[in-house]
């Protein structure tokens, strides 16, 4: 920020190291500048001048969803065009393609449990040889591993016994909490018909991934009804998670970005909202990895960064983002120059950071390990 402003008495007690209390964190939404520069103040004290993202490849493994959210444009039905199916061939031909352009990450991503709802994905998972789509990720992270990337699987709630059968190859797993209000599945609400989303089925996966000691990137979906109070429960939520179990390696930051052809069309979150909500997460959460995806603003990366980012996610240079197909990635040597235009230097990370390798697989350890420089970032060599 351009010049010093006064510190409301919650954000100050933040600053001298006092956990916020949900009353604090209601109090500091309402300082406008003085909250903004209170994150990039905690940012800098907490991880420094370095930018982090993960160089990945999006599997799309397939887009049927048992699930209805009035947001969504990467649900397919049956006979669209966007409709992903993806056999073993395509996703051995992706890794291999992504192997060439330098990627790190493989994010595997599908809808939730479309078996459960469609023929079309009984049969189409039973003609690849399995019975359920998480049975074929975790096939689909061993061809990744075979051909040297590293899976991030993020395919909705997951049991344990399926999160301890991926563990074996993922050094991490994503799975979005996007909102802890119950209100927001009630009936004409964003999550009416997506019983997946509801808090409940989303925190108890989450807490189950803690007891496996699985590194989780989680976050929040901001500008979808909910209100600041519900904002602050849901990184609270978050928060809760991470002093039980100590695995909450990411918390996202994602603002909703209205579809045409959705029941949400409009509008966007007001102007200043998504920098409010990663500033109120960072205060929350001093020494968490803060992550906002920078295709979802264009050219806000000096933004994003002063209000408290420290990560700025998946970065593709082969495949779009398949959630938010209208927003391509931007490229990483824009974002390089982005960064170091704001006086940060960015590097490539694994998609588990550094300090979580500790609860990573040894063997999938141990290959980051053959690739990473001495801070446990990706080699400079390895990525550009």
């Amino acid at each position: 920020m351009s010049q010093l402003v006064r510190m409301p008495e919650p954000i100050v007690g933040v600053l001298e190291g006092k956990e916020a209390s949900r009353g604090d964190l209601l109090e500091a939404a309402r300082a406008g500048p003085a909250l903004l520069q209170a994150a990039a103040g905690l940012r800098g004290a907490k991880k420094g001048r370095t930018v982090t993202f993960s160089k990945k490849a999006f599997l799309s493994l397939v887009s049927l969803c048992r699930d209805t959210c009035s947001y969504c444009t990467y649900k397919s039905e049956p006979g669209q065009q966007k409709l992903s199916m993806m056999s073993r061939a395509q996703v051995d031909a992706l890794m291999a393609e992504a192997a060439r352009f330098g990627c790190v990450e493989a994010l595997v991503v599908a809808g939730e449990r479309p078996e459960q709802a469609y023929p079309e994905a009984r049969a189409w998972l039973a003609g690849n040889g399995f019975s359920s789509t998480a049975e074929y990720a975790v096939h689909c992270s061993e061809r990744a591993e075979a051909a040297g990337l590293f899976p991030h699987t993020n395919i909705g709630n997951m049991t344990r016994s399926e999160m301890s059968d991926l563990r074996k190859t993922n050094p991490s797993m994503g799975l979005m909490l996007e909102s802890s209000s119950l209100r927001l599945s009630g009936a004409g609400m964003p999550h009416e018909g997506a019983p997946s989303k509801d808090p409940r089925a989303r925190i108890a996966a989450l807490e189950n991934a803690g007891a496996l000691r699985i590194p989780m990137t989680t976050g929040v979906l901001v500008g979808i009804g909910e209100t600041v109070p519900e904002l602050v429960d849901s990184l609270l939520e978050i928060r809760r998670l991470h002093a039980r179990w100590g695995h909450i390696q990411e918390v996202i930051v994602q603002n909703f970005v209205p579809k045409p052809d959705t029941a949400m069309a409009g509008p966007p979150p007001p102007a200043g909202y998504l920098e409010s909500a990663i500033a109120l997460a960072r205060l929350a959460m001093p020494g968490m990895n803060v992550q906002a995806p920078p295709n979802l603003s264009p050219g806000s990366c000096r933004a994003l960064l002063e209000a408290g980012v420290n990560d700025l996610g998946g970065i593709s240079p082969l495949t779009p983002d398949y959630v938010n197909p209208e927003c391509p990635w931007p490229a990483i040597g824009s974002v390089e120059r982005e960064c170091a235009g704001a006086g940060f230097d960015l590097e490539c990370r694994f998609p588990a950071y550094p300090e979580f390798w500790g609860m990573v697989e040894p063997r999938v350890r141990e290959r980051m390990r053959e690739m990473s420089d001495r801070r446990g970032l990706v080699a400079g060599g390895r990525w550009r």
